[in-house]
């Protein structure tokens, strides 16, 4: 704080007393409006609390919050404080209160908002930037893919110094990142491959085969990679095997780890350092914790896209365990429904599904057309009534999680 300039001092304090406030009012835990008074007094103030720090900004469509957890953990081997917007405060004002509340932190891991990560790139000047995946989301709000793809790949390339971690198995990553200097190419796998069928060098076909994907047309293909997923292991860049055996559930959660790692090499903390930090997350601002709720478990899962569903069917207890399912559809989540019908809801066949949330008939009207028998609610205290059993799985688009959440007591 004292080698901030005086303006930049006054916005840190006052934004850090509005993010005070308002935890104690109630009105959420501060992570934004701190930021947005700050950057009202001093528009550079995330440059400014950027400066002197060695930061790893973390993007893409999902996953976004559990990467930032999973490599925060895992710099703690290094025993320096690590800033971190823990609770998915993902664009400027959010970075900023977060920078603002470690003032002294050496190291700091911020999620960034796939539209913002060009502008965040020059205030920061990270050491590494990890690209996730990218597809569709929010389309009302994040534009199209492609595009999202080039602005990275046009900032990458002016990004000097900067490490880039990249899935290799994403086409569309693996193009924006060409454009950087240095690359870390990870092979964390892509199940959802709806929004990957062309190539973004020259817009043919893409293949898909053993080896990974590649043009039909050009030279584009998927690079040979120095860390890889391999089912419950990692290989990591040194060819050396361990378990991963996290307690987070899913192959994403894999897929996330195996990134993390690679991040953590960067700042030279080895796999069998990292490891048991990995292992010891259970839970991500709220997202896999079980709760207890009138006799009954409540786990939550966030699903806020088509391959977000995806990963979230995948951790599903078994059949015939139930499951609620809420969507809504107000500014955080993307005012357009439409993306329901990318989901195949066929795989809830069999068990009981309950449905609330603000657009609940619009999510009706999709199972319906998949054959998936149902059961419309007004919220989780009803779903809960109804279940037999002693568990019930909740999967929620973003407002609607936070909703189920408040109303369960927040769990962080």
């Amino acid at each position: 704080m004292g080698k901030l300039p005086m303006r930049a001092r006054l916005a840190t304090t006052l934004g850090g007393a509005a993010g005070t406030m308002s935890r104690l009012a109630g009105r959420g835990d501060g992570s934004v409006i701190g930021g947005v008074i700050g950057l009202r007094l001093e528009p550079d103030l995330l440059a400014l609390l950027s400066a002197g720090r060695q930061i790893v900004l973390v993007t893409g469509t999902n996953g976004k919050t559990t990467t930032t957890r999973l490599i925060t953990a895992a710099l703690g081997v290094l025993g320096q404080d690590v800033a971190s917007n823990a609770f998915g405060a993902n664009m400027e004002a959010g970075l900023a209160a977060a920078l603002g509340k470690a003032p002294n932190a050496p190291l700091a891991v911020l999620e960034v908002d796939e539209r913002y990560l060009p502008a965040v790139i020059k205030a920061t000047r990270p050491r590494v930037v990890t690209l996730l995946n990218l597809s569709r989301d929010q389309m009302d709000r994040a534009a199209e893919i492609w595009l999202v793809a080039r602005r990275w790949r046009e900032a990458l390339a002016g990004a000097q110094g900067c490490w880039v971690v990249a899935n290799a198995d994403d086409p569309l990553i693996t193009w924006a990142a060409c454009g950087a200097e240095n690359v870390i190419w990870v092979a964390a796998g892509q199940r959802w491959q709806e929004d990957s069928w062309c190539c973004p060098q020259c817009g043919s076909h893409l293949l898909r085969d053993e080896l990974g994907w590649r043009c039909g047309e050009c030279s584009f293909r998927r690079p040979s990679t120095r860390w890889v997923l391999d089912g419950d292991r990692v290989i990591d860049s040194a060819g050396r095997v361990s378990d991963l055996s996290l307690s987070l559930p899913g192959r994403a959660n894999r897929s996330n780890a195996v990134i993390s790692l690679a991040v953590a090499e960067v700042f030279g903390v080895e796999t069998a350092q990292a490891l048991p930090r990995l292992r010891d997350v259970a839970s991500v601002a709220g997202r896999y914790t079980r709760l207890a709720r009138r006799g009954r478990q409540v786990r939550l899962l966030l699903a806020k896209n088509p391959a977000g569903w995806l990963e979230a069917f995948d951790v599903l207890d078994p059949s015939p365990a139930p499951v609620l399912l809420a969507v809504n559809a107000r500014g955080p989540d993307g005012k357009d429904t439409s993306w329901l019908w990318d989901v195949d809801y066929r795989v809830l066949r069999g068990r009981p599904v309950l449905v609330s949330g603000e657009r609940r008939l619009d999510l009706a009207v999709r199972l319906e057309s998949d054959l998936v028998a149902f059961d419309l609610v007004e919220g989780v205290d009803e779903a809960v009534d109804q279940v037999e059993g002693h568990s019930l799985d909740v999967i929620a688009n973003y407002t609607a999680f936070q909703q189920i959440r408040v109303a369960l007591g927040r769990a962080e």
